[in-house]
């Protein structure tokens, strides 16, 4: 059987926890096949799954996903080494690939269900056996199955009287005999799966029987034999005349008639043991469902009975344990009065003399008493119970009734009882309506009621309420009341309330007390525990709310059974901040609230209240006098040493991050991409140095895709901010000068590799780019990135919010722990109430409260500071095998291209160093299309990755795109990844026939993507409906770039263009780059044929071409 959440799995239920592009591909991808290997534990209530499946490129991502259930809803977190890392296609692959499996092949049967369900099985078999009849014998030189039974190791817990069968085949020889067995296995034979010639019917049926024994499908020969499944399996094993016992060197089992169990007692030196034996003698006995012997000296088999007996009965009497001496009588008092329905010998004979009691209505005795739980607990306390008992003339019934007739002994004289079990069932009904409980299957010795409320507060006050009205009712109806001088009750008056402050070092934590005086003693009562033990047991705040507004007074427990008497108003005053506060934490050892400075911003009202005395708060005070005089963010001055101008826009997000600096805030910028996320946060960071605050580097987290932007835009725009680079093989020796440098550049999947060494340091600003890879705060990267210690944090994203408010509240969690609340407290206040009921009241609360840490514009907001045209460039560093395969092939076209100008000369060699730039350039587009052997072996391509990391969020920010490349195998391999992405494109390129219809599409808004072949779309077409150019690879002549552009960018166009160029940083695509701004002349003399006119190329400018990566 899977376990129990992995059988709630179905697609209608993980659908939620991907997007639709990533669902539609990952079912895709599992249909096709791709999902290569799945292991699945369970921990706990969750799943873990550890998984591989082939992506688009051959290569293999392996993915760890975890699987649990959150109020009645399927939530999964599944982490990938492919570059979109989180919740992509290959965990909905794997997902779909289990559900599949478990939902097909894997039974929910067992032990546990009906034997009718299976009774057609058995038609089946008689129907089976009629068609074969005549058929049992087996041809010669066949395969035949045989059955081996054997008992279970005595090293198997719990392995007495049990038993396992197993499965061989063997051959049939011409002689009659059988060839030496091989194990088989018992899943092959089933019903329903997949089965060899030779299995015969009845195999069939035993098969499935005995499959559905087991938990999971397992191919073994061997399963234990447990229940009436199992039983009905061996009945069918030993009618094919093929099942033996331990060995198949003894004739087959022989299914006989039934024996009889003997038992007696065997006298001992210290007691007696009850034995048990087999008439006639038989070598074994097991249980199945029933119980059976087994002769080996006649091969019979059979089942055992006694006395009617049933099997539970019967194993537990030979399961007896042995009996002293002082206890036989004791035993045979109990055979004689509470088992006579099982009749064995008395260990010690006894002459007993009954007498029956008068049937009678009996007296209802209630005793009200005081009970220690130190015997039940081992905790030095005390409970009020209610114990009831029945007076039938001279005999105290006291505890529950179990069957009508009972007998009470003293000493050899046994008392018959008839109880009058409808008159106490009335008066045990009359004690439920007065709110009393008792576990009447508990088997104790004494009926003990108590009361059903949660603690000792509403304890104590069931008690005050039940003595001032239960008890009267009671007694009219003629019960006998005791009130035993261990019940007693205490009711104290509340004085004054109180709110403790305590800050810590650096005013960043603070510890937060509430106390009230009790009027009869000279202390405070702190308040905390109370308090969030009332919050617990509340699941909604509406449900509190009504509950406490049901009375004006609130009764919490004190020692001894005391309860001190609270107003509700005031409680009801206090827990509105409190709910928002507290999550599932526990109070810390002074017995306070220790909370973040974040936090403290959202006491006002708590600061606020009149009730409450505040002694060392003059923070918290100053904290939000300093919010309430807040006017606006103020206009910074943009840093001296920026190299660039910052549009308005931009100021003032440089602005707000100050105003989120200045009052020791933290929060997400959420720009459209393009808008200049990272330029704003290089701004600030400089200004942050300039002003001498940044004493201490800052670390920037990326997806391996953006490391090479970061670093370029940091050398562009702030030169002045040294840059440490931590990614490769080699950053372990880097370590060493993070405190050397301002910024520290990192990728997501390096955190978990290199969390220690980043733990040794305290960041000034900690900045998360694409922060959405931190949204699971579950997932063992989010995890480590919680853990890392920065003063002020920053957030980077273009979609802040991608599937559900959980992912905001787990960026919220990084950047200032307790703001949102935990994670528990979030979902009930805000998450399940927005998602599930659509409260937009709610809604708007949690949108007025992140207001001011969320600054996010989209491209339409601003479009009017924005150029026509925006140029961006995106590098991206070659890794692995790419960067190995670069390198080779440039070490041997510079090697090929200098012999062959040695032989002809520079002049007229120009077609063999176009050849070598071209393959240099192919390899950065994607090693796929070199048609080089040594390059099919190559699946990486980190320039695809960085687009397939770009596109999809443009499409869904709703950006039209055009996407340009000069090979036409590049644009290929291009439709390949969209498809696989489920973004729709028209293409365009030198084999298009109907140009026309592409461009209509394209223009009349039905595809968001337009992949363009440079020189077949160069010119001559009117793409104005496009907002974004990406060119995929870079062309030595710009004009050319420019007159793609220009198909987007010209006459007509109402909206800013943004145009991207994707560059493989260090490589020939960056000499280019350098070509076109500085020796446009020498790029026309590559290009063209040499003589041409223009620059010539030099020695140097070929050993500039033909540079290393990164020299």
């Amino acid at each position: 059987m899977p376990p129990q959440l992995l059988s709630k799995l179905s697609l209608e239920r993980i659908r939620p926890c991907f997007d639709q592009g990533s669902f539609q591909r990952g079912t895709d991808y599992w249909n096709a096949g791709h999902v290569r290997r799945v292991k699945v534990i369970e921990e706990g209530a969750e799943l873990a799954v550890h998984s591989s499946v082939s992506g688009s490129r051959r290569l293999v991502y392996h993915q760890e996903i975890e699987v649990y259930e959150y109020d009645g809803l399927i939530e999964v977190s599944g982490e990938c080494s492919c570059p979109v890392s989180f919740n992509c296609k290959h965990v909905v692959a794997v997902l779909c690939d289990l559900i599949d499996r478990y939902s097909i092949t894997v039974s929910t049967g067992g032990i546990d269900q009906p034997v009718e369900e299976w009774l057609g099985m058995l038609s089946e078999s008689t129907a089976l056996s009629e068609q074969v009849e005549g058929g049992r014998e087996p041809a010669q030189d066949t395969i035949q199955l045989k059955y081996l039974i054997n008992p279970e190791p005595a090293s198997v817990a719990g392995s007495r009287f049990k038993v396992r069968a197993s499965v061989f085949k063997s051959r049939v020889l011409k002689n009659g005999g059988y060839g030496k067995p091989v194990k088989h296995s018992f899943d092959r034979i089933g019903v329903g799966y997949y089965f060899d010639d030779f299995v015969l019917p009845d195999d069939k049926l035993i098969g499935s029987l005995v499959g559905k024994q087991a938990s999971y499908i397992t191919q073994s020969s061997s399963r234990p034999l447990e229940g009436e499944l199992a039983e009905l399996a061996l009945q069918k094993m030993l009618q094919t005349r093929r099942c033996y016992w331990k060995d198949f060197e003894v004739e087959a089992l022989q299914m006989t008639t039934e024996r009889t169990l003997q038992f007696n007692w065997q006298e001992e030196q210290e007691g007696s043991v009850l034995q048990a034996q087999v008439i006639p003698p038989a070598s074994y006995i097991f249980r199945v469902d029933r119980f059976w012997y087994v002769d080996t000296e006649s091969g019979q088999i059979g089942l055992l009975q006694y006395n009617d007996l049933d099997a539970q009965q019967l194993a537990l009497l030979l399961d007896a344990p042995f009996i002293p001496k002082k206890k036989l009588e004791d035993v045979s008092r109990h055979l004689i009065l509470d088992t006579p329905a099982i009749k064995i010998p008395l260990p010690v004979a006894l002459e007993i003399k009954q007498i029956a009691v008068p049937v009678q209505t009996p007296m209802v005795k209630l005793c009200l008493m005081g009970l220690d739980l130190d015997a039940f607990t081992g905790l030095q306390a005390q409970t009020n119970i209610a114990r009831l008992s029945f007076q039938y003339g001279d005999i105290e019934c006291s505890r529950a009734a179990i069957r009508a007739r009972e007998t009470h002994m003293e000493g050899n004289t046994a008392y018959i009882v008839s109880r009058n079990t409808k008159f106490e069932q009335q008066a045990q009904e009359l004690l439920r309506m007065q709110g009393l409980w008792f576990d009447d299957a508990s088997g104790a010795d004494t009926m003990d009621w108590s009361c059903s409320t949660r603690n000792r507060a509403e304890t104590s006050l069931f008690w005050y309420e039940f003595m001032q009205s239960s008890v009267a009712e009671l007694q009219r109806e003629g019960w006998q009341l005791e009130f035993d001088s261990s019940f007693g009750l205490a009711i104290e008056e509340a004085g004054e309330w109180h709110a403790h402050v305590e800050v810590d070092v650096g005013d960043k934590w603070f510890n937060l007390k509430l106390g009230v005086d009790i009027d009869s003693e000279d202390r405070q009562l702190n308040l905390l525990p109370v308090l969030l033990e009332i919050l617990h047991q509340h699941s909604r705040p509406e449900l509190l709310r009504e509950s406490l507004l049901q009375s004006p007074d609130y009764f919490i427990q004190l020692e001894g059974d005391r309860l001190l008497k609270l107003d509700s108003v005031r409680i009801l005053s206090i827990f509105d901040t409190l709910l928002e506060l507290y999550d599932s934490d526990p109070l810390n050892k002074d017995g306070g609230l220790s909370l973040s400075r974040h936090q403290g911003a959202q006491m006002s009202a708590l600061l606020e209240n009149p009730d409450l005395h505040w002694h060392g708060a003059d923070t918290l005070q100053e904290l939000n006098q300093k919010l309430r005089d807040f006017d606006g963010i103020e206009n910074v001055e943009v840093p001296r040493g920026l190299q660039t101008e910052l549009r308005d826009y931009q100021r003032q997000g440089l602005d707000w991050l100050q105003f989120l600096r200045e009052f020791e805030f933290n929060g997400i910028l959420a720009d459209d991409m393009g808008l200049g996320k990272t330029v704003q946060t290089l701004a600030h960071l400089l200004l942050e140095k300039e002003s001498g605050r940044m004493q201490r580097p800052c670390l920037v987290v990326v997806p391996t895709s953006l490391v090479s932007n970061w670093a370029r835009e940091t050398r562009l725009f702030t030169p002045d901010l040294s840059v440490l680079i931590l990614h490769g093989s080699g950053r372990h020796a880097r370590f060493e000068q993070i405190d050397d440098h301002d910024i520290v550049i990192t990728t997501y999947p390096l955190l978990r590799r290199d969390n220690e060494k980043l733990l040794e340091h305290e960041f000034y600003i900690m900045v998360l780019d694409e922060s959405q890879f931190v949204k699971n705060p579950k997932s063992k990267t989010t995890q480590v990135v919680f853990s890392l210690k920065a003063t002020h944090r920053l957030c980077l994203t273009g979609t802040p919010l991608e599937n559900h408010l959980g992912e905001l509240w787990s960026m919220f969690h990084f950047l200032m722990p307790g703001f949102l609340g935990g994670l528990t407290r979030f979902n009930s206040l805000f998450r399940n109430p927005i998602e599930k009921q659509g409260d937009g009241i709610r809604q708007e609360q949690l949108r007025q409260r992140i207001k001011p840490f969320l600054l996010r514009r989209r491209k339409q907001d601003v479009a009017s500071e924005l150029p026509a045209k925006t140029e961006i460039i995106r590098s991206v560093s070659l890794q692995g095998k790419q960067r190995d395969l670069y390198e080779s092939i440039r070490i041997a076209m510079d090697t090929k291209v200098r012999q062959e100008i040695t032989s002809k000369g520079l002049s007229r060699s120009h077609i063999m160093i176009l050849d070598a730039l071209l393959k240099l350039r192919q390899v950065c587009c994607d090693p796929r299309t070199l048609s080089l052997t040594q390059a099919s072996n190559v699946k990486q391509s980190a320039k695809l990755d960085l687009l397939m990391d770009m596109v999809p969020e443009m499409v869904e920010e709703g950006r039209r795109i055009l996407i340009f490349s000069q090979f036409t195998r590049m644009l290929a391999l291009i439709e390949d990844e969209l498809q696989s992405a489920s973004i729709d494109y028209c293409k365009l390129t030198g084999q298009t026939l109907k140009r026309d219809e592409q461009v209509d599409r394209f223009q009349g808004g039905d595809v968001p993507v337009f992949l363009i072949s440079l020189k077949a779309g160069g010119v001559g077409l009117n793409l104005t409906a496009a907002d974004t150019v990406i060119h995929y690879d870079p062309w030595w002549n710009p004009a050319a770039e420019n007159q793609a552009t220009d198909r987007a960018h010209r006459i007509g166009q109402d909206k800013p263009v943004f145009v991207y160029k994707l560059i493989a940083e260090g490589t020939i695509e960056d000499r280019i780059l350098e070509l076109q701004k500085n020796k446009q002349a020498l790029a026309d003399s590559i290009y063209q044929k040499a003589g041409s006119g223009g620059g010539q190329l030099t020695a140097n400018d070929l050993s500039e071409l033909f540079k290393p990566i990164g020299k």
